[in-house]
């Protein structure tokens, strides 16, 4: 909501800025406002595709569907913030879909007719999504139900059966434009015979290998130089390895809000005051709603399940059958005793089967259900012909929840886990009324119902504010430049924090949630500080911006000392391969060889090119074994840690890596390369997404 109101605030500005541009447009060039108007605007895109802007507006419209299509198919109109971005995630495809993916499909010659698509949706072998969404009481697809779906769109006035009669449309449109892509992509992959035959003789071909090395030295050698014109023409000629996303370089402090002596002192008196009354008391709940930050719950807990609390607790309530055990704390300072209530064998797991009622005046109905059910009346039958529920249908027959657990629960119904098995009874949840009944459970084992008092020491108002003051004295140091905030480090003794931040960064080290201070980072100037920035009403950041880097491609003074390296490395290996060459000359043993430098003669009685890379195995050395000529001194070979000198004793042909080998591992290509269809096709439109800007 507070990015929503920013937005708004910001929108607001905006249209101030338009009216002022409005009436300076009389005296000002057209071209000259239209490009301020663009300039302005592009802050507030949510991406560009194929070279189609996306307005923030236009994709929440987007998000707005999806949001009715998870509500219909979860049954809630709640989501957490993994939901949330799912559904952004699914918004932002069913763009590129839209604008890139199915344009391209089109122009390379795919074509998915009507007469198609019909059959995806009614034919024998229907669309997946569609077979999963309208199925039977045997889970079989039933085009009937999709026809009965069709009819009642007209009547429904929210109109999200209409959204997801749409999105289904889409979706199959779609999902056969990828695999109609996808077949023509693969079938491109044709191991032809001379590919399978180089395949086999390169993975079945193993080398006995004697061979010398001279490992690069460590310290650099000043005699070995790179200047500045070959760093610039590779720069020039390898612009592409040096494609970035807009960052920034920013350093950080943080002054984290922790209780102090007096406050741990506080919790831990609170606990003990009210400790004597916990051992005692009649009516534990309503105990813990008034006295305690954790409330009671009915969880039935086995020994381990409480170590990821407290571990004294744990071995507490392992240990015992029944009382209350001594106040315990932890590295937190979170203070904890605990009360067992109740202790039964108890399953993990229940299969629960039942027949939902709705509406008003189901008592009756429900009790001769029940009775019908408690004399072995068929479930599935009564459940077809009652139950609002014609979903729940595992192993193939309705009224079948399937199994469940006290994690994996459907709201109100946590007394299935303790419900005897082949005894009915009546629930009645938010959902409606339920004949419930558990058919089947795993082993008991034995559980225990535990009421856990706790305190947690917390922040008082003056701890809160004394933190607040040491960030706001180093602010006023800082005073919005870096240099004043390098004063501020400096002055105060703090420790500054480096960190490369992206726009789609929330994380500083530990610390979650942290998206406020990257929005000001990317809205602030190289050289500023911040003010004070809360997160999470535990943290006090002040950042500095020490370099900012645009999108595109680094310029070449940021990565001169990469490219430095790398020719270094290059221009190392080629003066070691002449130097070793001069000290070998005429001599003809590997034992000579090793003594001239200084090393010894190691062997490798399997070198293979399927192995290199592995320990001992440098891909140079590897490749060097397969062509080598027999029992010849070969090199030196310039390899990734050293130089090489060999001599092959022997190569053998195995039959390990078969046709089905090579086969596979095609395939496996194929698989790959087809997951890269859409990123590349990306990569070449020049995709921008710039969603982490908002959420």
């Amino acid at each position: 909501m507070a990015v929503l109101e920013k937005i708004r605030v910001k929108f607001g500005l905006a249209v101030s800025i338009i009216i002022a541009l409005a009436l300076l447009s009389f005296i000002i060039d057209p071209s000259t406002l239209e490009t301020a108007l663009n300039s302005m605007s592009s802050k507030y895109d949510v991406g560009k595709i194929a070279g189609k802007t996306i307005s923030y507006n236009d994709y929440m419209e987007d998000v707005d569907k999806y949001t009715t299509i998870n509500e219909l198919l979860s049954g809630s109109s709640v989501q957490n913030e993994q939901q949330q971005t799912q559904i952004r995630d699914a918004a932002w495809q069913s763009l590129i879909d839209k604008f890139l993916f199915v344009k391209n499909a089109k122009a390379a010659g795919i074509t998915v007719g009507d007469k198609e698509v019909v059959d995806l949706f009614t034919g024998s072998n229907p669309s997946p999504v569609v077979a999963s969404s309208f199925t039977n009481n045997q889970g079989e697809f039933d085009p009937q139900l999709l026809l009965d779906f069709k009819d009642n769109i007209e009547s429904d006035e929210t109109g999200k059966l209409q959204t997801y009669w749409n999105y289904l449309q889409n979706t199959v449109l779609n999902q056969q434009y990828y695999a109609k892509y996808g077949a023509l992509f693969n079938a491109s992959r044709f191991l032809n015979p001379l590919e399978k035959e180089k395949t086999l003789a390169e993975n079945n071909t193993t080398a006995n290998v004697d061979y010398v090395y001279a490992v690069y030295p460590y310290t650099k050698d000043s005699t070995i130089v790179v200047d500045a014109s070959a760093i610039k023409n590779y720069y020039t000629s390898h612009k592409d390895m040096f494609k970035q996303k807009a960052n920034r370089d920013i350093e950080y402090v943080v002054f984290e809000v922790v209780p102090s002596a007096e406050d741990i002192a506080a919790a831990s008196k609170s606990i003990n005051s009210v400790y004597d009354e916990f051992t005692t008391t009649d009516n534990v709940k309503n105990f813990l709603l008034k006295n305690s930050d954790r409330q009671m719950n009915n969880y039935w807990y086995k020994a381990g399940d409480l170590k990821s609390l407290n571990k004294d607790v744990d071995e507490f309530v392992s240990g015992s059958n029944s009382g209350t055990s001594p106040i315990y704390t932890d590295a937190k300072n979170n203070f904890y005793a605990a009360r067992i209530v109740d202790s039964q064998m108890i399953s993990d797991s229940v299969y629960v089967k039942h027949i939902l009622l709705q509406g008003s005046n189901n008592k009756d109905l429900a009790d001769s259900l029940l009775g019908v059910v408690k004399k072995g009346g068929n479930f599935a039958e009564l459940a077809a012909e009652y139950s609002a529920d014609q979903g729940s249908a595992a192993d193939g027959e309705l009224g079948n929840i399937g199994w469940l657990t006290q994690t994996y629960m459907i709201p109100g119904f946590d007394s299935a886990i303790t419900a005897k098995v082949g005894e009915p009874f009546i629930l009645n949840t938010q959902f409606g009324t339920h004949v419930v009944l558990v058919s089947k459970k795993t082993n008991p084992v034995l559980k225990k119902q535990v009421a856990i008092l706790e305190k947690a020491a917390v922040a008082s108002k003056e701890t809160y504010n004394n933190y607040y003051s040491q960030a706001n004295k180093f602010a006023s140091i800082a005073s919005h430049s870096y240099d004043g905030y390098k004063r501020a480090v400096d002055s105060l003794g703090v420790y500054s924090h480096p960190q490369n931040v992206l726009e789609s960064t929330s994380s500083y080290g530990a610390i979650d949630n942290a998206k406020e201070l990257t929005r000001w980072v990317f809205d602030s100037k190289k050289g500023k500080a911040s003010d004070i920035i809360t997160v999470n009403n535990s943290y006090f950041f002040i950042a500095a911006i020490k370099d900012i880097h645009k999108e595109g491609v680094a310029p070449l003074e940021e990565v001169s000392n990469m490219i430095e390296q790398k020719l270094y490395a290059d221009k190392l290996a080629d003066v070691k391969k002449a130097e070793v060459a001069e000290k070998i000359k005429g001599l003809g043993t590997l034992e000579e060889i090793a003594e001239a430098l200084g090393s010894s003669v190691t062997n490798n009685p399997s070198m293979s090119i399927a192995a290199s890379g592995q320990r001992g195995n440098d891909p140079a050395l590897a490749g060097a074994a397969m062509v080598a000529p027999l029992n010849q001194i070969a090199g030196p070979i310039a390899g990734a840690i050293g130089t090489y000198v060999l001599k092959v004793n022997s190569r053998d042909a195995g039959a390990f890596y078969t046709e089905d080998d090579a086969q596979m591992l095609n395939s496996q290509k194929s698989q790959y390369s087809s997951q890269m269809i859409l990123p590349v096709m990306m990569q070449i439109a020049d995709v921008k997404d710039n969603r982490a800007r908002f959420f």
